[in-house]
């Protein structure tokens, strides 16, 4: 994929690896369409993007702003080619002790919101036979990790739902591409809720250390432009768990056969 004059919008893009996707779209010709729930801060990376950006501050969970969102993204230029289901927030706190509006909470905005945002724009990129929808999932995604039930079944979730959405689409000219990011230098971790739902306010030593977002964003952008339907960002044993759990391409093949030979009007029919 050549990015040049695509228009790419990104939800979660006023900090981390969001605004890192904006920055580096920018830098390669894209038109960026930027949303969070802070104006401010996604001026700021307006900013620093150039050029043509549309900012569209809202919450994600919000479905009648992301109704009203969707309309002003397609209509700035003439389409969406490329969306980016980034938002989300993480959470560090033992099963035992955590209450469940966290994973409620949690879920809403990494896993239901995220799909949401998804389905607001894939009957337009089926129509115009293009786009590319690129899901931010996380190594917790393909390995649940110790403090982290709840992302990871989000984030596992997310990336459930982009496989069968992939199949769905193999047949529209849509391509689907989940990103597993590992350890990458951001506020994931400050930002991430403690047991009682409230926001950790200190970071990790792996996430200080991590990959740097620009890093990782150039990562992720080179493997979308490559086509590869799953994007493994990471490094040590992050990386290796990852590969590990590495679904084959041959079986997305099968299931892209699957659709192609009829199998979804088979099930429609009866």
């Amino acid at each position: 994929m050549d990015y040049t004059g695509k228009v790419a919008w990104i939800t979660g893009a006023s900090s981390g690896i969001g605004a890192a996707l904006a920055r580096e779209l920018a830098a390669r010709g894209a038109h960026v369409v930027l949303s969070g729930r802070d104006a401010a801060r996604l001026a700021d990376v307006a900013a620093d993007c150039g050029g043509e950006t549309l900012i569209l501050a809202f919450d994600v969970r919000d479905e009648a702003a992301l109704a009203d969102a969707t309309a002003k993204a397609i209509a700035w230029k003439g389409g969406v080619d490329i969306a980016f289901a980034n938002a989300g927030i993480s959470q560090r706190s033992r099963a035992l002790k955590t209450a469940m509006q966290v994973y409620r909470d949690i879920i809403d905005v990494d896993l239901t919101a995220q799909i949401a945002f998804s389905q607001g724009l894939i009957g337009h990129m089926a129509e115009r036979g293009s786009g590319a929808l690129g899901f931010i999932s996380s190594i917790a995604g393909k390995v649940g990790v110790p403090m982290r039930t709840a992302y990871s079944a989000a984030k596992f979730g997310l990336a459930g739902y982009a496989d069968a959405l992939r199949g769905e689409l193999s047949i529209n000219g849509v391509s689907v591409h989940t990103i597993y990011p590992g350890s990458v230098a951001t506020n994931v971790s400050r930002n991430a809720l403690t047991a009682d739902g409230a926001a950790r306010g200190r970071s990790d030593k792996a996430i200080d250390e991590g990959i740097p977002a620009d890093v990782a964003a150039r990562a992720m952008l080179d493997g979308i432009a490559k086509g590869e339907r799953e994007i493994i960002v990471a490094e040590g044993g992050e990386k290796a768990m990852g590969e590990l759990r590495r679904t084959p391409d041959a079986l997305f093949d099968q299931v892209a056969g699957m659709v192609a030979n009829g199998y979804m009007d088979k099930l429609e029919q009866g």
